[in-house]
């Protein structure tokens, strides 16, 4: 464990070596020398722990600013030592005492592990490390190993259930499909809210998704930034949640920070190498629920040419195929026939170690993913590489240089929606009857697509689509920083800092000839260049004994961020020569659209941090942000903080009070702070788009939007308060936290008359809220190193997302409408609420049928004109529940994720019930004419009960008919689900019995991901499979793969 911090401290970025905690090393017996006589001498030495030399340890003369620090061997010098002083050793995670100075020249030290203490110290904002009973607002840090157990290919996903407040949003696409984070709820209607990624100092992009159109027809997802980091190289992940933790980070901190430090390199046993590898078979875990008893047709007819399956009993009889064939009639399940088991193969190695003073990190890792889905597969290496080293024998001057490559290539990314390339929706709502290992051989000998439906209206054979129908992409990115510190004395440094985010994709699309919908074919392709370049500066002084019992540290940095992205799109459209992908070779004029965006921010910041006697901490910050996006007037922006925390348990021994024996711990904290959202670049100028036309005459076109030069930022208010409590000598803890936050000046597109020119309006308006509350309950059950262990952790959180205001005479605003389907922000309602038109019900209270169902004269529902709410996006509340066993090297873990409330719409249900193809649609085998139950018919101004029958396709299609996905209060379902998130079993052998071989370390393991839906509603659609991650309407599923189960089989091997 103390692999992970040692080297950490070192190297962290801000703040390391001005650390100072009451820690204390002790001396191995038989170690000490005396030999001196002088009044003031000088002591060497060397400090180790279990694994060899600590880099970094404070050696200090207590009392006095006399001390030094240990080297990257471990060594130290400490001068001007006098007999009677007590020398303190002290390093993060370590127990120790103090050792009286009697006259030894040399002193060896082994460290101790202090698990307790280990526990306590954070990585915080600009990196600083901090104890955390210090800070005064609610954070959650993450080790690597915590996030390496689900063995998730993308690590945004690994943190599902295990952070109190966080909410994962994922895509069902499969190999590389995206995931979107969000922190204590939505702050924005217009931004991503997503948290900024911190990446050893260095901000990245966290792109995430394609792009989605009104019918939820969403194009090749292209992952999201964090999946690029090799969670094999991460230390610890720490998850700063409200605005005080994050205020540091000023106008980028208005969704919170995920800070992620890697790691590093350190002296180790043996030659440092460790080698991974790990294999991955992934399955279908869940399917839409089909009906297995009636074939292709409608109205209890077969047809050959139907796209329905409301046809005939499929008992075997014969008919004849679309081939004109005589064949008996059965169903099929394409699902289990089509999709293939996936599989993944990762393997890494890494170095580990100190050369010659100089501590290194490197290492490679490949993963080669192919996809349930035929044809479509992913590959990507990441190498890595960072150095540390000091320049001077003083060791005042120290370096530290990382870079990070990742190369991707994507071969024929899952597509959802509507959209033709949508292999499985055209699964799903494939006439029953049908076999689709028909189709496998997809063309025919003039090379036109096999498919059984003549009428080429626009679905294709979903074999042909992954043979023909081709998508490709490749990603190179470079993620880069280097610092040098300076620490002339024990208690200030100052450090500089560079580091960039950079990367190329470059992407194409091929259709080939002979489909229903490009007969031609078409060719696409495009690129995209990002890069963000930071840098900054850090000076810290640090003194804990600076008047009587009053100590702390003052920050004061700066930082310059430059941005830009390049973005390229040209389509050949329609193509003249069939399968001749070149630009040059359309029908018509190639189309080209080019996009460059350009941001610019400078800042200044800084600190203060009082603590009086160890057991009261203040903590005040400030940021001043100067954002290009803005107008000169308002281009500087101030974010302030403040927060406090009290240690109870800490303050009254030391004013003669006293706590329970069984009382371990008590603290209680509160914080306010002011953070933003910048602006998107070019959102304050109205703009014209440059073309041409028909005949090649430049043209220019003035946008929709008229912009508004006043805009503002957007600004949130945060208050939070909370408490961290502990008994039984810590094995027993319970973390709580309130919290409140109003963002403002809200970004908005207010509608305008058309008349105007312009379809709407930038303006600042709007007031959205949360308020919510997050617990984290941990406890050691059984605590037993030599036998067995079991320690429990529950993360539960509820946040309320309320809109308190938008604009006058502005009481609703779009977040985003899918057909007949809107989710809104409405006043005095909750972000994504889901409205959508509903059955005509008896509205008179009075009556004996209120809310009842109103049918018409054929006895089928009457769907009202109006929209109204019919669910809402947000769960209710959310729980992740770990469990961890361990007996003799043998560990099980496994997490149970709660989501309770929340509601999603589903176009595939929708598809699926229209066409037939749905369990629902039949009853016991049988679709007998039934009586809409709880209905009424309107007789002259009262209402009678309806007893007129239907049969199920003509109450099914009425249902549909609404729009083109349905009628959303029939296919809003409930987003609870409970389910067994994943488990593993693992098996770590120890070092005697590795005595005798080369090894340092053999670990296997086995792990499985959506082991158990306990509890959901869909008919057998996950509520997690959004339509698209890269919008604020996550409450809206199209055309989702089927939900994967992954089994893994990992061996990892120390040198």
């Amino acid at each position: 464990m103390l692999k992970r911090f040692r080297p950490v401290s070192l190297i962290l970025l801000v703040g390391a070596l001005g650390f100072s905690g009451n820690l204390y090393a002790t001396p191995m017996p038989g170690i000490l020398k005396v030999d001196i006589s002088q009044q003031n001498a000088k002591v060497s030495g060397i400090v180790e722990d279990a694994l060899g030399p600590v880099t970094g340890a404070s050696v200090i003369v207590k009392g006095t600013t006399n001390g030094t620090m240990t080297d990257l061997d471990g060594h130290f010098t400490l001068d001007n030592v006098k007999k009677g002083d007590i020398i303190q050793i002290s390093f993060i995670g370590y127990t120790s005492q103090d050792i009286p100075y009697t006259g030894q020249s040399e002193i060896t030290v082994k460290l101790v592990e202090d698990t307790q203490k280990l526990d306590e110290v954070v990585v915080t904002a600009l990196g600083m490390k901090r104890d955390k009973k210090a800070l005064g607002y609610a954070m959650q840090e993450l080790k690597g190993d915590d996030l390496l157990a689900s063995r998730e290919p993308n690590l945004a996903n690994s943190l599902s259930g295990k952070v109190s407040g966080l909410q994962i949003v994922r895509s069902s696409n499969g190999v590389g499909g995206s995931s979107k984070i969000v922190l204590r709820g939505n702050n924005s209607l217009t931004g991503s809210n997503q948290p900024l990624i911190v990446v050893d100092g260095t901000p990245m992009d966290n792109f995430t998704g394609g792009v989605d159109d009104v019918w939820g027809n969403s194009g090749a997802d292209m992952g999201n930034g964090l999946s690029d980091i090799n969670p094999e190289d991460i230390e610890s992940m720490t998850v700063l949640k409200g605005a005080s933790a994050a205020a540091l980070y000023g106008s980028r901190a208005g969704n919170g920070v995920i800070l992620i430090t890697t790691k590093s390199g350190r002296k180790n046993e043996g030659l440092g190498i460790t080698i991974n590898a790990g294999i991955t078979a992934e399955t279908i875990f869940l399917k839409p629920d089909l009906q297995n008893d009636f074939g292709q047709g409608s109205v209890g007819v077969y047809d050959n040419q139907s796209r329905l399956s409301w046809g005939p009993k499929a008992t075997g009889q014969m008919v004849t195929d679309w081939r004109g064939n005589q064949i008996p009639l059965h169903t099929y399940d394409n699902i289990d026939a089509f999709f293939r088991t996936g599989t993944s193969f990762n393997e890494g190695v890494s170095f580990q170690q100190n050369i010659k003073g100089t501590a290194v990190f490197a290492s490679v890792n490949r993963s080669d993913d192919a996809s349930i889905t035929p044809r479509s597969k992913l590959n990507k290496t990441n190498i890595t590489l960072r150095a540390t080293t000091f320049l001077d024998e003083a060791e005042k001057w120290k370096v530290d240089a990382k870079v990070n490559y990742i190369n991707q290539n994507a071969h024929n990314r899952p597509i959802q929606g509507v959209n033709p390339s949508n292999a499985f929706n055209t699964i799903y709502n494939l006439p029953r009857s049908l076999n689709i290992r028909e189709f496998e051989d997809d063309v025919d000998e003039q090379g036109n697509m096999i498919w059984y439906d003549a009428s080429k209206n626009p679905q294709e054979n979903p074999y042909w689509v992954t043979r023909y129908r081709q998508n490709e992409d490749t990603r190179n990115r470079l993620l880069g920083n280097i610092s040098l510190k300076y620490a002339p004395t024990d208690w200030f440094d100052i450090e500089l800092r560079g580091g960039t985010d950079y990367y190329t994709t470059t992407k194409s699309e091929k259709v080939y000839a002979g489909g229903n919908t490009s007969p031609r074919g078409l060719y696409t392709e495009g690129s995209e260049t990002f890069y963000e370049n930071n840098f900054s500066f850090l000076a810290t002084a640090r003194k804990d004994n600076l008047i009587d019992r009053l100590g702390g540290f003052v920050t004061f940095g700066g930082n310059l961020m430059l941005q830009q992205r390049n973005k390229m799109n040209a389509s050949a459209g329609e193509l003249l020569v069939p399968n001749l992908f070149s630009l040059n070779n359309g029908v018509n004029k190639p189309t080209v659209t080019s996009e460059l965006i350009r941001r610019r921010m400078n800042s200044l910041y800084g600190s203060l941090q009082l603590n009086w006697d160890g057991y009261l901490f203040l903590d005040v910050t400030a940021r001043n942000d100067w954002s290009s996006t803005m107008s000169k007037a308002n281009r500087s922006y101030f974010y302030p903080s403040v927060s406090l925390s009290l240690v109870i348990s800490d303050m009254l021994p030391k004013i003669g009070g006293s706590m329970p024996d069984w009382f371990s711990f008590a603290k209680v904290r509160a914080s306010f702070a002011e953070v933003g959202n910048d602006l998107d670049p070019y959102q304050l100028y109205n703009f014209y788009s440059v073309g041409k036309d028909p005949n090649g005459n430049t043209t220019a076109k003035p946008g929709k939007v008229l912009y508004d030069s006043d805009v503002r930022s957007e600004l949130i208010k945060s208050w939070e308060a909370g408490f961290d409590i502990r008994f039984f000598n810590n094995r027993l803890g319970l973390d709580a936290a309130w919290y409140k936050s109003n963002a403002t000046r809200q970004l908005l597109d207010l509608p305008m008359d058309p008349f105007s020119g312009y379809a709407s309006r930038k303006i600042n308006a709007g007031n959205i809220q949360n308020e919510g509350l997050e617990i984290s309950l941990n406890g050691t059950i059984l605590d037993n190193p030599a036998g067995l262990s079991w320690s429990s952790t529950a993360q539960f959180s509820l946040n309320r997302n309320k809109i308190k205001e938008l604009y006058e005479g502005v009481n609703l605003y779009d977040i985003k409408t899918f057909d007949a389907i809107q989710i809104v922000a409405p006043v005095g309602g909750y972000y994504g609420e889901i409205y959508g038109q509903t059955f005509m019900r008896v509205t008179d209270e009075n009556s004996p049928h209120y809310g009842k169902i109103v049918v018409g004269d054929d006895g089928l529902p009457l769907i009202s004109t109006e929209k109204s709410k019919v669910g809402n996006q947000s769960p209710d509340w959310m729980m992740g529940w770990t469990n961890n066993f361990s007996y003799k090297g043998f560990n099980l873990s496994f997490l149970i994720d709660f989501r309770i409330g929340g509601s999603i719409y589903s176009a595939t249900a929708s598809n699926l019930y229209t066409r037939g193809n749905a369990a629902g649609t039949v009853v016991n085998g049988d679709r007998a004419e039934f009586v809409v139950p709880n209905t009424v018919v309107q007789q002259g101004s009262g209402y009678a009960e309806n007893t007129v029958a239907v049969t199920p396709q003509n109450y099914w299609e009425r249902i549909g008919s609404t729009g083109n996905y349905g009628l959303p209060e029939v296919y809003t379902y409930s987003a609870t689900n409970v389910r067994l998130r994943n488990i593993t079993f693992g098996y770590e052998f120890n070092r005697q019995m590795l005595k005798k071989t080369p090894f340092q370390r053999v670990r296997l393991s086995a792990t499985c991901n959506n082991v158990w839906m306990i509890h959901y509603n869909l008919p057998g659609i996950d509520p997690e499979s959004v339509a698209a991650t890269n919008t604020n309407a996550t409450g809206f599923e199209n055309g989702a793969a089927p939900t994967s189960r992954s089994y893994t089989f990992n061996v990892t091997v120390g040198f």
